[in-house]
């Protein structure tokens, strides 16, 4: 099931509703504590999963505690297997509500919840990296990356722009189009940036060089849902991502890192998709396949030491 605006035939997202920000310095109101926020995800989202990457890389497991939906959504919205121990939620629709009583949207993951001022601070999910980047690096651990370096934010910016068009919400508007024609644009949009990210990965590790980057981790959740959903489910099956050499050794080199492996949870994330998307599969019967191993040899590690 899946409530979204169509336009022309065409996949429109939802905006968020709660963009308020936290700071290092508490200007917003919302100062950057360690034990005061917490994060709900679903393992099954790709939005959501990027907020769980960053928050493992970045040691922040012990200043941000961490609250999981079931990867079985429906007309009520995302639930807990057991109520939330910290807030009592059932279902994560109740944490909007006590926030905006006249919320009307679709409730979504990730979002961060205060438990100071008991409500929701943002479900505004390419805000939540980044301010984990850059609002709390006092709680960053010595040795932890710097996923959004000063000198390679306006270029990292606009290569996100390029990918979350085309790529992260592309497979979206592939997969929910209504006609024929806007189904076209985005598959077309969609494989015109893999080509040329399989290209600019021939010659360097990661987006940016050898150094994982914000650019990365936004790419990879993408990628990771490619062959077992979006290629068959969403009909984007012009290609699979094992038939890019660079795009698919580029996401196996990246799961080998803990951060994204442990956070990869290929069961959820088909289950969520065939089981909850009734509007595509009716059926909710969810497919054996693909067998494709994430841990085969990649080799990229060569590209850093030419």
């Amino acid at each position: 099931m899946i409530t979204q605006e169509m336009a022309a035939g065409r996949f429109v997202r939802q905006p968020n509703r709660f963009t308020d920000t936290i700071t290092a310095d508490g200007s917003s109101g919302y100062p950057a504590e360690s034990g005061r926020y917490r994060l709900f995800v679903s393992y099954a989202c790709p939005w959501a999963q990027r907020t769980l990457i960053v928050r493992a890389l970045l040691g922040l497991d012990e200043v941000i505690s961490l609250g999981v939906v079931d990867p079985i959504r429906d007309e009520r919205g995302w639930r807990f297997p057991d109520r939330d121990p910290v807030t009592g939620a059932a279902f994560l629709s109740e944490l909007y509500l006590a926030t905006d009583g006249s919320y009307k949207g679709r409730y979504t993951v990730p979002c961060i919840w205060d438990t100071v001022t008991g409500r929701l601070v943002t479900n505004d999910f390419p805000a939540i990296t980044t301010t984990f980047e850059t609002q709390f690096t006092d709680y960053h651990p010595t040795g932890a990356p710097d996923l959004y370096p000063v000198e390679l934010r306006p270029d990292i910016d606009e290569l996100n722009e390029l990918v979350y068009a085309t790529v992260n919400n592309g497979v979206y508007r592939a997969g929910f189009a209504t006609e024929q024609n806007a189904y076209e644009e985005a598959v077309d949009a969609l494989f015109a940036t893999l080509d040329r990210l399989e290209e600019r990965l021939s010659t360097r590790r990661y987006l940016f060089g050898d150094r994982v980057t914000e650019a990365d981790i936004r790419l990879y959740t993408t990628l990771a849902r490619f062959d077992a959903v979006y290629h068959g489910h969403f009909k984007c099956n012009l290609r699979r991502l094992v038939d890019y050499p660079n795009l698919w050794g580029y996401a196996r080199d990246l799961y080998e890192q803990p951060a994204f492996r442990d956070t990869t949870d290929f069961d959820q994330i088909k289950r969520h998709y065939y089981v909850t998307l009734t509007n595509v599969n009716p059926s909710g019967v969810v497919p054996k396949g693909p067998v494709v191993d994430w841990t085969e040899p990649h080799g990229r590690a060569a590209l850093s030491a030419s």
